[in-house]
């Protein structure tokens, strides 16, 4: 139900679902017809189409230098991320969508904030510098580092809010109590690195509310905190599937899986990006009234490669083994010691109950030999892992 108290970005925040998903289709079905592809009836077709990782846009980026033969329209600018991979940013209104999630943390006209993402090859510090141009606010370009002066600036302009990784607040305002500098920053939106519950707690205890974003250099902003701080609603410029890591396949709901993400940015559409990162659809929505769906933020990464016996395990071979065979629901590779001798056991759901019937695909798929788990349908936990590492080195 719409918060009346709750101002919002624009009223797509507050649309329906049905109204939400025909928009998408649209815009989706536009924007594949400009790459010479077929249109989908329905979003849930998208599993039909391949997953693109970052490492096959890496190779598409060295053969076809420098966004890999990709859509890419009005690039005001060219971005280096590790990798190496190149993002083209754009300067139009919110192109990256971080008006959104700063109208959301209270961000807007009459702030300065003190942007402290980085400018140089990487696009964050631009990234949030658009999302304050869309909703009014001034910008203090500060980036990374020098927080003496940092510090001195914020107190000479009358700083008001905060851009940045989570724990740089805490350098900045612990070294303006070293120098008396009483500083008038109250709301902080921040990405980048993990937002503890203990630091979101001190900077309340400090007067400032401080909500987190999932944004991406080649995607923008993904998902995003409100006030409500119940999980992280979906952006409206993105269609975001959890699927099984190493697949394109999507998850039951409410199970983890890997984000895998579609924009909608006609600039630079990005089809099934995989992020590498693990997370969850939340059930319902948000009590501030924006009705998007929600993930449960950052829980781990998805590239679960594991090293065994000298060997690479990546969830890539998990997910071959399991299309191998009808009879097998899932499979999972736990990762043991044994002494000073590496172990690996196969876990498979099935209703199979002879292990040596799947051997010889196990050493074919994986390039090793284990022990072969057989368990019921269901068993295995829901929690985005493939490949389990249970090794400790103490």
């Amino acid at each position: 139900m719409k918060d009346s108290a709750v101002t919002y970005f624009d009223a797509l925040e507050t649309r329906s679902a049905d109204e939400r998903e025909a928009a998408h289709l649209a815009q989706l079905n536009g924007l594949l017809a400009e790459q010479g592809m077929d249109p989908l009836a329905a979003l849930a077709d998208l599993s039909a189409l391949p997953v693109l990782r970052k490492a096959d846009l890496s190779a598409r980026q060295k053969a076809q230098p420098p966004f890999g033969g990709l859509l890419v329209r009005n690039a005001a600018h060219v971005f280096q991320s590790p990798g190496p991979i190149y993002e083209p940013g754009g300067v139009s209104h919110d192109w990256w969508r971080m008006g959104r999630f700063l109208h959301a943390a209270g961000v807007g006209a009459g702030d300065i904030v003190q942007n402290c993402f980085g400018y140089h090859l990487t696009p964050a510090g631009m990234i949030f510098e658009n999302g304050a141009r869309a909703v009014g606010a001034a910008v203090l370009p500060a980036g990374t580092g020098q927080t003496e002066l940092q510090v001195r600036a914020a107190g000479d302009i009358g700083t008001t809010a905060y851009a940045g990784t989570p724990d740089y607040l805490k350098v900045i305002l612990d070294k303006a109590d070293e120098m008396g500098e009483r500083l008038k920053i109250s709301r902080a939106v921040v990405g980048g690195g993990a937002l503890f519950p203990s630091l979101r707690a001190e900077y309340a205890d400090r007067g400032i509310a401080c909500l987190q974003c999932y944004a991406t250099a080649d995607l923008g902003n993904v998902a995003y905190e409100s006030p409500a701080m119940e999980g992280m609603i979906l952006d409206e410029g993105v269609i975001v599937e959890i699927v099984t890591p190493g697949t394109g396949d999507p998850v039951a709901p409410g199970e983890v899986g890997e984000v895998v993400v579609t924009t909608l940015n006609p600039d630079y559409p990005l089809v099934r990006f995989a992020t590498g990162d693990l997370s969850a659809i939340l059930p319902g929505q948000s009590p501030c009234g924006r009705t998007n769906a929600r993930i449960k933020g950052w829980m781990g990464r998805a590239d679960q490669t594991t090293k065994i016996k000298g060997m690479f395990v990546r969830p890539e071979q998990v997910a071959a083994l399991v299309a191998k065979h009808d009879s097998i629901d899932r499979a999972r590779v736990v990762a043991g010691r044994s002494g000073e001798q590496d172990t690996m056991t196969v876990q498979i759901e099935t209703t199979a109950t002879d292990p040596a019937a799947f051997a010889a695909s196990v050493a074919e798929v994986l390039k090793l030999k284990g022990e072969i788990e057989l368990v019921a349908p269901g068993t295995l936990p829901r929690d985005g892992l493939v490949i389990e590492d249970r090794r400790t080195y103490d």
